[in-house]
């Protein structure tokens, strides 16, 4: 999602959510919450213990905010694990200056540097915290962010995972959380992964979501084969295993958006987002026992993952691109969803033999037409979630 995008949505609802709620309403609706409505408290009962787990490398200029984030934490125990990946600049010197200040803080340093999959999962075998979240060392956690997390936990024994709204920043000072009225939303885990695999996308970044360690533990740590997405699958699988929460009315996590982020960088590209989305729905996915569903869903994955490459083949022959872009994208789709070579769509991309010559009318309507439910479904989940 581009940055433009994301501050335009964000402008829009810090003046008038109202405008987001309308035009979420023209999405088809989400999966059906089991429970839903305002947090009958935003503070846990008892002073849990959070292990906030930040794989670092090369970030040093950044990790001392990301820790402070951490350490202000009100309403819970934090346990912070730096997890330095044999980084070349100054991040271990950060990161063994803030343990020798704060006993809330220690530092794991890698053999070798592992990528920050392993990073996490080396840090998260250290710790000892009821509940566990990743936090990458550019990004940071609002505001008693892990208090309404833990809150919401504790009133719900079947959550296995809580996230939030993520609010994504690119500014050289970062923003202060928002917090309004303050909701939850439960659902059953099957009913929110029925939806993901729908949709073909995660509804979660990163840095907003809270895991219960206990079924981290049962099921496995992070997935160090899904390189670029690891976090959508660990979210995934934990809907696979329990119910899932959210917390709406606030910002939970802010996102750093810069040039030299994974998701700009090595984890760029549309085909390597579809590959890792593919990868992360094949890993999940096998949490599930009951093979009728398991066969189910996977369709149901594969079918999102095959339209959506055939909108941005579309997309690209519309924008007059080279037609090895797009006949990449359409292998993409046969191979994800065979069925797809009998769709209109995929016909009438295969059947080009060049780009140029698009018909403008149609070129600009398809594009409107994408744009339209691009934006209907960001509303979505900007007002809810999902």
């Amino acid at each position: 999602m581009s940055e433009t995008r994301w501050r335009a949505f964000q402008e829009a609802q810090a003046i008038d959510g109202r405008l987001l709620r309308v035009i979420a309403k023209l999405a088809p609706r989400g999966p059906r919450a089991a429970i839903a409505g305002r947090a009958p408290r935003v503070t846990p009962k008892t002073r849990a213990k959070v292990s906030v787990v930040i794989p670092c490398y090369n970030y040093g200029h950044f990790l001392r905010e990301a820790v402070e984030s951490a350490l202000a934490q009100r309403g819970v125990e934090v346990e912070i694990i730096i997890v330095d990946d044999r980084s070349t600049d100054d991040s271990r010197e950060v990161a063994t200056m803030l343990a020798d200040r704060h006993p809330e803080v220690q530092l794991v340093v890698n053999t070798e540097n592992s990528g920050h999959v392993r990073s996490f999962n080396a840090g998260w075998m250290a710790s000892s915290g009821e509940y566990a979240v990743k936090l990458d060392a550019d990004d940071l956690l609002t505001a008693d962010s892990l208090s309404r997390a833990v809150a919401l936990f504790e009133a719900h024994p079947s959550v296995g995972l809580v996230y939030g709204h993520p609010r994504h920043f690119e500014s050289a000072v970062a923003p202060a959380g928002r917090v309004s009225d303050v909701h939850w939303t439960v659902w059953g885990g099957r009913e929110w992964l029925g939806e993901r695999c729908r949709l073909g996308v995660s509804a979660i970044t990163n840095p907003e979501m809270v895991l219960r360690s206990s079924l981290l533990r049962a099921s496995g740590a992070m997935n160090p084969t899904v390189a670029y997405a690891p976090d959508m699958e660990i979210s995934l699988r934990m809907a696979a295993l329990a119910d899932v929460g959210y917390v709406g009315g606030a910002d939970q996590a802010l996102h750093r958006e810069h040039a030299g982020s994974m998701s700009e960088t090595d984890g760029s590209g549309t085909l390597v987002d579809l590959e890792a989305r593919r990868a992360a729905f094949s890993s999940a996915l096998q949490e599930l026992t009951n093979n009728v569903e398991s066969v189910r869903f996977h369709r149901r994955a594969d079918r999102a993952l095959a339209e959506d490459a055939l909108r941005f083949a579309a997309a690209a022959a519309d924008r007059g691109r080279d037609r090895g872009e797009y006949m990449r994208l359409l292998e993409f789709a046969r191979g994800v969803h065979p069925d797809s070579v009998d769709w209109p769509v995929y016909r009438r991309l295969a059947s080009r033999s060049r780009v140029a010559g698009i018909d403008l009318l149609r070129s600009i309507g398809r594009k409107a037409a994408r744009r339209a439910r691009q934006e209907t479904y960001f509303s979505r989940w900007m007002v809810s979630g999902v």
